[in-house]
This record gives C-alpha cells, sequence and structure tokens, in this order.
C-alpha cells in the first residue's frame, strides 16, 4: 500500500469544548431499535489484491448501514466498509476484535488481515479480527471536497508544504482557504458529522452487528482517542481496550493549538534522542562522525537558503528534509537509511566527509496509516479524472479539535514555534493550525469529556518513550484521565509498538483472552534496537 503524498503537519488553537450525548439521546434510541446483524459476504477482489495471498480464503467483507446523524437514527443513512478474518479455532472463539489504525483518515479495512503483524497466535485463535474503514475514509461514504482531480491539483499546487518566505505563506494561506471552500461546496452534509464520537456510535453499532455483549478493541495513535471515547461514552459496554501510541485526549479535545505545539515539542524529543544514539553507536550510524547534532542543525539551516543535490541526482529541499526525517523517526528499521541519506546530504556541504560512498536506498512505507499520516495527495493527469481520495483527516481534526477561526493568527504562530522547535515547529503548523481555521462547520457534534468514567476490566494504555507522533507524557496523561487504567511503557523509538516488543504483546495477550489487567508501570524493551 501508498501512502499519498502531500507533505501535512499540525498545529493550534485554543476553543471551547462542546459536549457530546452519554448515555442519552442517540445511544438510547440505538440500543431501543436494536442493531441490523452484519451481512458477511465475498470481498471485492480490488480489496483481496491488497491482503496476504494465505488470507484471501478466510476474509469476508460487508457494508453496514449506519446513520449519518446519530440523533436521528432513522434518518439518512451511509455505510461503513467492514472486513473480517475469523479466529482460527471458532470452537473456543472469545467474540470479535475491531481494529483501528490511526490517522485520522487511515483506512483500516485490510488490518484484519494482517493480524499477525500484531498479535500473537492465541489471539488470531480466539477472536474474529475486524477490520474497517471509519466514516469518510476510503471505501466508507468517502467525504470527497473535489468532484475531480485537476481542481484538487490546482489548488493543492498553490500550497507549500512548509511556506518560509512572506509569497509563499500568502499563497498558501489563499489556497488553503480555497480548499475549505471546496469542501463547503462538496462534501455535503457529511461534512457535518466527522467527529470521533460518530465513529464510536458508529463501532457500537458494528459491535452489535456482529452480535458481542461487549467491545474488544485495539487503536494504534489517533485510534487510542476512539478508544477512550468509547470507554467514556459507552463504559459498560466495553470488554478489553489496547490503545498504543496515546494522544491526550482533555488537551486534544480542549486546545488544538496547545495539543499541536505540545506534538511538535514530541518530534523534536525524538530526534534528539535519535542524534544521540547515532552518537553513541559509533560506527554502526553513518552519520556519528562529528557532533551528529550540531551537523543536522547545520544543514537544515542551509537548505532554507538553497537546495542540496546529491550524487545521485535527488534533490533535497527543505521540506523534503523536514518531511522526510518526520516521517522516518515513526520507524526505527529506517534509522540506519535514514542516517546513511543525512551524511549524504552533509558531505555534499563538506566534500572531505564523504569517507564512503553513499547508496540511495528506497524507503517502503510502514503498513497501511500505523503511522498516523494524513492521506492527500495531488498529481497530475488527464482531463476530468475523477477525484477518489478523501478528506477525512481534516473532516475529523476540524471538528474534534478547537481551533480559533482566525486565519491571520497562522503566520505568527508557525514563526513562534519554530523558535520553539527550530525543526518541527513550522512544519506542525502548517495544518490543523492553517487549516481549521477556516473549516466551514460552525457547531460540530463532538464529545469533549468528562474522560473519567470507569470501565469493568482496566484500559490497557502503552507508550513508547521516543515516540515522535504521540510523545510519550500523552500516554502518561491518557492513563490519569480515564477512570480505571493501566499504563504500560517501553523504552523504545517510533510511533506505536503491538507486534515490535514481546513482552508486551504477552502482556496484551493475556490481557485480550483473559481479562488479566497488567500491574501498572511495567517498563519493557522493543525486539530489535535500531542500530
Amino acid at each position: 500500500m501508498q501512502l499519498r503524498s502531500r507533505a501535512l503537519v499540525l498545529a493550534l488553537a485554543a476553543g471551547t469544548a462542546v459536549s457530546g450525548l452519554v448515555g442519552t439521546g442517540p445511544a438510547v434510541a440505538q440500543e431501543a431499535q436494536g442493531a441490523t446483524p452484519i451481512q458477511w459476504s465475498a470481498c471485492p477482489a480490488d480489496v483481496l489484491a491488497e491482503i496476504p495471498a494465505a488470507e484471501r480464503t478466510k476474509v469476508s467483507c460487508a457494508n453496514h448501514p449506519v446513520p449519518l446523524d446519530h440523533r436521528k437514527p432513522n434518518g439518512a443513512k451511509i455505510t461503513i466498509a467492514v472486513m473480517k478474518r475469523p479466529a482460527d479455532d471458532q470452537a473456543n472463539k472469545i467474540g470479535s476484535l475491531f481494529i483501528n489504525p490511526g490517522g485520522p483518515g487511515g483506512a483500516g479495512l485490510i488490518y484484519s488481515a494482517y493480524g499477525s503483524s500484531f498479535f500473537q497466535p492465541e489471539v488470531m485463535k480466539r477472536f474474529d479480527l475486524i477490520g474497517f474503514d471509519p466514516r469518510g475514509v476510503a471505501r466508507s461514504s468517502p467525504l470527497r471536497c473535489f468532484q475531480t482531480l485537476e481542481e484538487a491539483d490546482e489548488i493543492f499546487g498553490r500550497m507549500s508544504a512548509i511556506p518560509l518566505t512572506r509569497t509563499e505563506i500568502r499563497d498558501t494561506m489563499v489556497a488553503t482557504e480555497d480548499y475549505t471552500d471546496a469542501c463547503a461546496r462538496n462534501a455535503g452534509p457529511l461534512l457535518q458529522h466527522m467527529s470521533t464520537e460518530a465513529v464510536v456510535r458508529d463501532l457500537d453499532l458494528l459491535r452489535q452487528g456482529v452480535g458481542d455483549r461487549q467491545l474488544n478493541f485495539v487503536g494504534f495513535s489517533y485510534g487510542t482517542l476512539i478508544g477512550a471515547t468509547y470507554a467514556n461514552i459507552f463504559p459498560s459496554r466495553s470488554r478489553a481496550l489496547v490503545i498504543d501510541g496515546n494522544v491526550d485526549p482533555a488537551l486534544r479535545t480542549s486546545n488544538g493549538a496547545e495539543y499541536d505545539r505540545q506534538r511538535a515539542q514530541g518530534f523534536e524529543l525524538a530526534l534528539d534522542a535519535f542524534l544521540k544514539r547515532c552518537d553513541a553507536e559509533g560506527d554502526k550510524c553513518a552519520y556519528s562522525e562529528g557532533d551528529p547534532r550540531a551537523k543536522f542543525d547545520e544543514v537544515r539551516d542551509s537548505l532554507r537558503a538553497e537546495p542540496v543535490t546529491l550524487p545521485s541526482g535527488q534533490v533535497v529541499t527543505y521540506d523534503g528534509y523536514v518531511g522526510r526525517v518526520a516521517s522516518d523517526l515513526y520507524a526505527p528499521t529506517r534509522f540506519k537509511a535514514l542516517a546513511t541519506w543525512l551524511q549524504s546530504i552533509y558531505a555534499v556541504l563538506h566534500p572531505s566527509a564523504a569517507s564512503f560512498s553513499v547508496q540511495e536506498q528506497a524507503v517502503e512505507p510502514p503498513l497501511a496509516n500505523k503511522g498516523g499520516l494524513a492521506d492527500v495527495r495531488a498529481g497530475v493527469v488527464s482531463a476530468d479524472t475523477p477525484y477518489e481520495f478523501d478528506d477525512s483527516y481534516y473532516g475529523v481534526n476540524c471538528t474534534d479539535k478547537p481551533f480559533l477561526h482566525v486565519p491571520a493568527l497562522y503566520p505568527v504562530l508557525a514563526a513562534a514555534w519554530e523558535r520553539e522547535s527550530p525543526t518541527f515547529g513550522r512544519y506542525q503548523a502548517t495544518s490543523d493550525l492553517l487549516t481549521c481555521a477556516s473549516w466551514p462547520v460552525s457547531r460540530p457534534d463532538r464529545y469533549a469529556g468528562p474522560w473519567g468514567k470507569r470501565t469493568p476490566n482496566p484500559v490497557v494504555v502503552v507508550g513508547n518513550y521516543y515516540d515522535p507522533a504521540t510523545q510519550y507524557k500523552f500516554a502518561q496523561r491518557m492513563a490519569r484521565q480515564l477512570g480505571n487504567a493501566r499504563l504500560v511503557s517501553v523504552d523504545a523509538f517510533g510511533h506505536c509498538i503491538l507486534g515490535d516488543s514481546a513482552g508486551v504483546d504477552t502482556l496484551v495477550t493475556d490481557y485480550l483472552v483473559n481479562l488479566k489487567a497488567p500491574a501498572n508501570g511495567q517498563v519493557f524493551q522493543p525486539n530489535a534496537q535500531p542500530f
């Protein structure tokens, strides 16, 4: 699978929290009317083509109807694309385990076919794994701001991923308002119903649709907000919830600007830890000669003024430099290649440093959207090409995260964030901070707490020490805010860890299968170190 490209970043504002309905209204209505059983059938050929051959004969799919507006359960419907990978031991099956890969905007449909990437065999034996595209995403009634790809290209082509000059900033701000205007024209009524609360209410109908009395759920990255929201809207219906790579739910839903400012700081912490580890590893890290921190900063500042052309012919720009580093910090398996690439750029500026031949390596994206990256692309194609992507990333974030509707704040705050987070501050600001300031939804139906409802079993919260996208203190806050939670930590780099730390995986298996809650405060190691 391919991660589609405009370099997206995140950041801004303060606002007033609007609480969702808890245990009233839609919750009562959907329980009273009863949920429709999911009607499983063969998966489409294009879906099967995306999963391992050994799984293709096992899985089944459905497009399950849910209310567009959960306050009107008998009103207009949208459909949620769902895939089931059945438990290997059906005679001893516990129930279904729902999976969300994050984003927002992560297409989770095929995750059920990749369960062995995250779970031990006992989990695969005892649970039907259920993947789904949340509302507005991919195959689930996609939220689309354009009718043609050419219209999208024209607008995205006027944006800079990290605008630096006055002209770039002005052009990007104008194009961003053109983008949000296009969303207002083309996205339809779904635009008003993209909150995580709506996703959670869809999820509860899916739970009922598979016949489970309580929910089993594993959420990565943004998926941790889905898990936390479910635990608080439907605490008694929560059996076992595991959330990995955690957001800070209270901050995210009360002050989007401060949340994203702290996200930028998290990337800076992860970068600094990577450079220090590289320095300590010596010859194992190609960037270790000299002072990696000083080298990195020198190259970054140089690229602000002028791109660098590598011997391979690759042109490295400022936004390309920052964007690749941000992406590679998600996956420690990329650290060696990242170090080699950084050294190759430094060697162009300092030819005497080129003591070895640098071979450019293709970098494969992680499975699906585990990194939590947004899903937007602009390309050049023939006329009147249908726009087949979706704009769910902003549809969710600009609904869930309160930002001041003052676009003129962007250049001021971007500069301020860059001063305190020199590599990622402006990068982070050039997304939510900018776009949500003119997002055309004025009164979102969203959940913003309380977060302390007590579930029957503890929620398992997993956090990496050097997670770039959701820094470790977010996991600590998540565990404190939830009414019944256990924090498990990993002394590891990268965003999310399930499947990559045997100690955590064993603990999670025992929890999901036997409801044995882990002791709070345990610290584990990853299966492999980055160098």
